[in-house]
């Protein structure tokens, strides 16, 4: 009976691969016939018939929830050190399989804060987890342009996290320009390292968040998900443009603060576009995130040697913030100039230390 429902298990995985439409570089692009023919597929059943039921039946569970939820680690015996090679990594493989068809190598892949093999050496593990939603692809930015850069080496910041998520603040206010002083970003100190602003073109929806754990989910609808819900905020005149777009947040985005760097990545179906000092220096005033991608949006070194410069007509660039549109970019290359012409966008105000 077990040795039956095994085979189910293993058949039901197989057919839940990526078969829709591609999306061009994102997740979803069915994998090619050499791919199932040359290695993916008995790799794949090869690599089923060695997990234990738990395993199996927990890696159905994530496959069929798409990461809308975190069903865990999904682990195998870690096999680095017996000096065995294989043809293909189990983590490259599913992640082949279920999200990125043209994945290379784990060079491309960014495990995520929630995953527990985040803070683990690989050289002290025993076991790898291979669940394909704890991982998210690498989002290169354009090459670094020449820019003016202090010649002292900044501090680099040290922070503390306490348990809570957000705590609310201050009462919603309309914009007055795109740097509103009214939104104070505070200090290290006050016990946050960022503040959470939500807008609809140029009026801020809702009250100014405190985010004090290392990383918060800000998203307007996830089925078993907590943090910052923006499907809650409500507004009494709201144009049909903001209400199509906030349906395209859905799973919307994980934000992250690592050390002395900030990354976002993206989990909704639609492409979020980011403009920050980091990847401004890049050579990118507005870059486009795919779905399933993250990238680094501030390294406070880099941004440190920063001040004084002027990014996509709005003035002096604010070296602490950081804004994210859903699903709409604003630029050079679009109709929208400015962020206050995007429908829902995001500001992020990293404190600073004191």
């Amino acid at each position: 009976m077990f040795r039956t429902q095994r085979s189910l298990y293993v058949r039901k995985l197989w057919r839940q691969r990526c078969t829709t439409p591609s999306r061009g570089q994102g997740e979803g692009a069915p994998p090619s016939p050499e791919d199932l023919l040359n290695g993916l597929r008995p790799a794949a059943h090869q690599l089923f018939m060695k997990l234990k039921d738990e395993q199996l039946w927990r890696l159905a569970e994530v496959v069929e929830s798409k990461g809308r939820w975190d069903c865990g680690c999904v682990c195998i015996p870690w096999e680095a050190r017996s000096g065995k090679t294989a043809a293909l990594l189990p983590q490259v493989l599913l992640c082949k399989l279920y999200r990125w068809p043209d994945l290379r190598s784990t060079a491309e892949l960014k495990r995520l804060f929630h995953c527990a093999e985040y803070c683990r050496r690989s050289d002290e593990s025993t076991a790898l987890c291979c669940n394909p939603y704890h991982v998210s692809r690498l989002a290169a930015p354009e090459p670094a342009v020449s820019l003016p850069y202090k010649a002292r080496e900044p501090a680099r910041p040290v922070l503390s996290f306490s348990s809570s998520i957000i705590h609310q603040e201050t009462s919603c206010c309309n914009v007055r320009g795109v740097h509103d002083t009214t939104l104070s970003r505070g200090s290290h100190r006050d016990g946050h390292w960022c503040k959470l602003a939500y807008w609809e073109h140029r009026t801020r929806v809702g009250r100014l968040y405190n985010v004090t754990d290392p990383s918060i989910h800000i998203f307007h609808h996830l089925p078993k998900g907590s943090g910052f819900c923006l499907g809650f905020l409500g507004c009494e005149a709201r144009s049909g443009a903001v209400r199509r777009t906030r349906k395209k947040i859905g799973q919307g985005l994980v934000l992250s603060r690592e050390q002395d760097e900030v990354w976002v990545y993206n989990r909704s179906d639609h492409p979020v576009f980011i403009n920050s000092p980091t990847l401004s220096a890049r050579g990118q005033p507005v870059h486009k995130l795919l779905p399933g991608y993250s990238i680094k949006v501030y390294d406070s070194v880099q941004a440190a040697g920063l001040s004084g410069y002027s990014a996509l007509g709005d003035g002096p660039c604010d070296t602490h913030s950081v804004r994210i549109s859903f699903a709409k970019g604003w630029g050079a290359c679009y109709s929208r100039q400015f962020i206050t012409s995007c429908p829902c966008w995001l500001e992020i105000l990293l404190s600073t230390p004191k």
